[in-house]
């Protein structure tokens, strides 16, 4: 599989002998920069599928790129750095580090960190995805529970005659379930706002 990897180093015999190892492993390195600053930017420039970085140690204003990349427009960093403790390390993983190496970079390993960091990645993309998925669920079902609600209170309907009505409404219109309570809710707040306050 051939990957578009973005090599961040600022050793430039290092990097080369870096993106050599790299292409002989099937990869296109579709950039080398300096510096990290500015990464989402680059990323998006490059259409980089994968980042990795070898910095000696990683400044603050480095972390903070990748978290930003981490936030806008998520891909797998694998980081390389010749030292390194426990603090480093857990800002790395939460600025969404996949893969966070001590000791350096030895260019006969590069391919094989960047295959496990891009499967780790993936995973938890797809968890994030179906965490995401369940919140959204969770939300939209209180919604129409909600908009339920309203029909039995201003309709005098069953909590079962509420739905069936909602699920007819979405029909007949063509429209999702959660669109139809959305409105539903409006109306009742909208027509709830204009009601004359008793004296």
């Amino acid at each position: 599989m051939t990957l578009r990897v973005l090599l961040v180093d600022d050793n430039e015999s290092r990097a080369a002998e870096v993106a050599a190892g790299l292409r002989e492993d099937g990869c296109e390195i579709v950039a080398i920069v300096r510096d990290p600053a500015d990464l989402v930017r680059l990323v998006r420039e490059a259409r980089a599928e994968v980042i990795v970085c070898d910095l000696d140690t990683p400044s603050r204003d480095a972390l903070e790129s990748m978290r930003a990349l981490h936030r806008d427009e998520p891909r797998p960093v694998v980081m390389f750095v010749d030292r390194g403790g426990e603090a480093g390390i857990e800002e790395a993983v939460q600025a969404g580090v996949a893969a966070y190496v001590i000791e350096g970079l030895s260019p006969s390993r590069v391919r094989g960190v960047i295959d496990v960091a891009v499967a780790r990645f993936r995973a938890h993309q797809s968890l994030r995805a179906e965490l995401e998925q369940a919140r959204t669920a969770l939300t939209e079902r209180k919604l129409v529970e909600r908009a339920k609600g309203i029909l039995m209170t201003t309709r005098g309907l069953s909590e079962d005659e509420a739905f069936r009505s909602l699920r007819k409404l979405a029909m007949d219109q063509g429209r999702r379930l959660i669109e139809v309570a959305d409105s539903v809710i409006a109306l009742e707040s909208m027509l709830s706002g204009h009601k004359k306050p008793k004296n």
